[in-house]
């Protein structure tokens, strides 16, 4: 039916409907994931400036570091070490 609501809206009156964009995500089964733990280290890198925190790996020969996920808060943290199964993760400035 396409009207004042818009095409294809069949929703009725007083009813909300959650739209196809914003929708709120469904929380993902956490699979553990691999890394190199011969050669990499987990890491997350903090900067003095502003705050802001990356989680992911150090290779520990060479120093290059492979970005994995940013952190905004603890839940992020959190969720970067279920991912790997990790119990702590070095700070690094």
């Amino acid at each position: 039916m396409i009207g004042q609501r818009g095409a294809f809206d069949d929703r009725q009156p007083g009813k909300e409907v959650g739209g196809m964009f914003f929708q709120k995500k469904k929380p993902e089964k956490t699979e553990i994931r691999t890394y190199d733990t011969i050669n990499e280290k987990p890491v997350l890198k903090c900067s003095i400036c502003n705050g802001e925190q990356v989680a992911g790996f150090k290779d520990i020969r060479t120093g290059k570091f492979h970005e994995v996920m940013f952190v905004r808060d603890e839940k992020d943290l959190q969720q970067f070490k279920e991912m790997y199964g990790l119990t702590e993760v070095v700070k690094e400035y």
